[in-house]
């Protein structure tokens, strides 16, 4: 269009004004990644949406019938209002990684649908299969009982999918008991790959360390590290490992210093001779570490069988180069011996899926209810003077302001 073809009531406007004015503005249409021929020609009318289950990288999670087969799917929404390029590329990611990923333990993605209820698609839907329980809810639930045999069931699921992933060149970098995903015959699924990486082996490549739950990020994380690999996700498993068979996260931890202070009281203060490359990690020299010894066995061994905990304990290296491999936990002496054909899954709840966002609502209920209940029957009025004031917690290791490289995938 040229600068003379004015829009009514430009004419008085200064000529540069007028021509950015007059300047199309392209609209943005988001179009479905074509990563397989049988994908993207669905519509989000072909399901009924159930119920809200959950929280992904980039929106919510639905629990789902599709009306043609009458099968329960989870329906994982890509919202678009946000987003200045089309379609998210951490959602491009997602689909391109599972699109090569082929195992029984690892979620199925089935298909990629658009919203066709407005002539401008504003999201657009993941279709994975149904999952009715993860493991944080499982655990939150107190529904069900875990023994030994139950936790090898689920971990040696847990550590098939892993080694098909680190096979497959891929790290999760996501790893939590919400991200684990499991139906009622017990069988499990890895899922939630929306921060997944390629790996090479022999290519250095620079990542960012701010990934992973921090419950269950690393200490090479923690301190910095941007050059990883799959050790990153045996330490996350083997966290998972521990809450298990404690039935509650092991480093509860809410900051980085707070982390790096609980895995140090269990896992041992770390030197130049247990981890020799620590130095190397941009934050070490910004923490002034106190001394424990390693604990690991004896701080679990009420909770923990021996051979589980042998291999806990191995996984839980602080020096992420003496951390087994996935290959090398599926040959550890316990797994070695858990047959999976042997061993029936825990009893799990029909009649309820435990997800975390459900777990994380009947938690909040449950804390209203007491507060609730704790106002009306109390009459105690606390002292204002400061006289009854709690001793202040010990001071945990001081970190020094940094400022993370974020700039890496």
């Amino acid at each position: 269009m040229s600068i003379d073809e004015q829009a009514p009531g430009t004419s008085n406007l200064p000529t540069a004004y007028r021509r950015i004015q007059k300047r199309p503005i392209p609209k943005n249409k988001a179009k479905l990644p074509r990563v397989h021929d049988d994908w993207g020609y669905g519509v989000i009318t072909n399901y009924d949406i159930l119920t809200a289950v959950g929280e992904g990288t980039y929106g919510k999670v639905y629990k789902a019938v599709d009306k043609r087969t009458n099968e329960l799917v989870a329906l994982k929404k890509v919202r678009l209002e946000n987003e200045k390029d089309g379609f998210p590329i951490t959602a491009i990611r997602e689909i391109k990684i599972l699109r090569q990923l082929d195992h029984e333990n690892v979620i199925k993605l089935m298909d990629v649908v658009v919203d066709d209820r407005k002539s401008e698609p504003e999201a657009f839907y993941l279709v994975f299969e149904y999952m009715p329980h993860d493991l944080h809810g499982l655990i939150e639930s107190k529904l069900v009982e875990f023994n030994e045999d139950h936790v090898g069931l689920f971990f040696k699921q847990l550590m098939l999918g892993l080694e098909h992933c680190h096979a497959k060149n891929f790290l999760h970098r996501d790893i939590k008991c919400s991200n684990i995903l499991l139906n009622n015959r017990g069988e499990i699924k890895l899922a939630d790959f929306g921060l997944a990486r390629l790996y090479h082996k022999n290519i250095e490549r620079l990542y960012t360390n701010r990934v992973i739950t921090l419950w269950y990020r690393p200490p090479e994380l923690l301190l910095g590290a941007e050059l990883y690999g799959p050790t990153v996700d045996i330490w996350s498993i083997g966290c998972i490992l521990g809450e298990l068979f404690v039935k509650k996260p092991i480093f509860p931890g809410n900051s980085e210093p707070a982390m790096i202070d609980l895995i140090t009281q269990i896992c041992g203060t770390p030197t130049i001779e247990t981890w020799p490359t620590m130095n190397t990690l941009p934050y070490t020299h910004n923490i002034k570490f106190r001394y424990y010894p390693r604990i690991l066995k004896d701080h679990f061994a009420p909770n923990i069988p021996s051979l589980p905990l042998d291999l806990l304990d191995k996984m839980l290296s602080l020096d992420p180069s003496k951390r087994p491999s996935a290959t090398d936990v599926l040959n550890h002496r316990w797994l070695q011996h858990v047959d999976m054909r042997k061993i029936p899954p825990p009893t799990l709840p029909t009649n309820q899926d435990c997800h975390e966002m459900w777990s994380k609502k009947q938690k909040m209920s449950r804390n209203k209810q007491n507060s609730s209940q704790s106002s009306q029957n109390s009459n105690y009025q606390y002292p204002t003077n400061g006289n009854n004031r709690l001793p202040p917690p010990p001071p945990g290791p001081s970190m020094n302001h940094f400022t993370v490289r974020n700039s890496y995938a």
